[in-house]
């Protein structure tokens, strides 16, 4: 099979909640040569990849020009970028989040580069509902791309309803390592505490608030055990979103008994899941319009190493969990609803290993990793079929 050289665009490689994006550049086929082009580093011992081009490596004089142009607006991409994808003759250009999509189409058009643009959330909820400039981009964006891929069938609407022809969306599921997830279903006796999970950075889509107060309403009737992996990030509104879960945190039956682990390592975090009962998840549509736009990783991960997944009816989530089927889905910010299908799972502790194993076989069939970095490389070459 002939190679193809695809370049990754995404400005910093990689942030620790961003395992997802590393699987995807890793779960290409070997037919498929990636190189990763960013403008700084951080975490390349959990995050390495064979062919990456920092700009925070370049000299001194490279990236003062580099902010210049910018500064400028001589140009929105980086020239940088325009060097590595003709250095490699790369026939595809990969922007990850539909902002980078934009200010790279310039090094597409400039390289002679197909440009494919992946949506993943934010991009495609939050921008657009906040400002009407990005509403234009994104139709000049959709205008000039090859391909624009969505995580699942509800986001895949949403690109459509924001101006891009339904020829140019793909669903292209985010893919997770089901050999280093082992499958095992969580059990229950009825009498120690029913460990819940939550595991989120503090922002308002991520619904932890919600967790918690209805973990709160579950512990006046049950013995609960709550733990939170997650913290706030620096913004302003994060740092609020804290106030809000520590507030929640303080109210009820569990105060002073929520035990915080701060951010935590995917390793770590999978070390907690197996050591709990239940995930609880229940994403919103935040006040300033963010969303999952899909469905969280971490949901698919926990749910597919056997662990029941409390969540809402929200972005992608149904698509992945079936309500009392593999899962259990609540309304958005509906307290009573998630506190109602905790105590579902404690009274129906005998269900748990039929709904993980419901969710593993959904799982294995549509987000294995490998199976969807062929899916992936499969869309590349169609790009560039005669």
């Amino acid at each position: 099979m002939t190679p193809i050289t695809v370049v990754h665009s995404y400005p910093v490689w990689l942030p620790l909640t961003q395992t997802w994006m590393h699987n995807l550049v890793r779960s290409l086929p070997p037919a498929i040569e990636s190189h990763v082009v960013c403008e700084r580093t951080e975490n390349l011992t959990a995050f390495g990849v064979p062919h990456l081009h920092s700009l925070a490596q370049e000299p001194a004089w490279r990236r003062w020009e580099e902010r210049v142009a910018r500064r400028l607006r001589w140009r929105t991409h980086l020239g940088f970028l325009v060097r590595v994808l003709r250095g490699t003759h790369a026939p595809i250009l990969h922007s990850h989040f539909g902002t980078m999509g934009w200010f790279n189409l310039g090094a597409a058009r400039r390289a002679g580069a197909r440009h494919v643009v992946t949506f993943y959330g934010a991009d495609i909820s939050q921008v657009p509902h906040a400002s009407p400039l990005w509403r234009a981009r994104y139709l000049e964006l959709f205008a000039q791309v090859d391909a624009v891929l969505c995580e699942g069938p509800h986001m895949a609407a949403c690109a459509v309803a924001l101006g891009c022809s339904e020829g140019k969306v793909h669903v292209q599921r985010l893919g997770v390592a089901l050999d280093a997830l082992p499958f095992r279903p969580r059990a229950w006796d009825g009498q120690g505490p029913l460990r819940l999970l939550v595991a989120a950075t503090f922002r308002e889509k991520k619904g932890v608030p919600y967790a918690i107060a209805a973990a709160q309403e579950a512990a006046r009737a049950l013995p609960i055990a709550l733990t939170v992996i997650g913290d706030a990030a620096s913004e302003p509104a994060s740092q609020q979103e804290k106030a809000r879960v520590l507030a929640a945190a303080a109210d009820g039956p569990l105060a002073g008994k929520v035990v915080f682990l701060g951010f935590q390592s995917h390793a770590r975090l999978m070390e907690e899941a197996y050591r709990h009962h239940v995930f609880v998840t229940p994403s919103v549509t935040a006040s300033d319009g963010d969303t999952e736009g899909g469905c969280p990783v971490g949901l698919i991960e926990l749910a597919a190493s056997g662990m029941p997944v409390v969540s809402s009816r929200h972005g992608d989530i149904p698509d992945v969990l079936s309500d009392r089927v593999s899962g259990l889905l609540a309304t958005e910010r509906s307290v009573p609803e998630i506190t109602a299908a905790i105590r579902w799972l404690a009274a129906h502790h005998n269900q748990w290993a039929a709904l993980a194993g419901q969710a593993r076989a959904h799982i294995e069939s549509h987000h294995d990793l490998p199976t969807q970095g062929r899916a992936l490389a499969e869309r590349y070459r169609a790009l560039l079929a005669p």
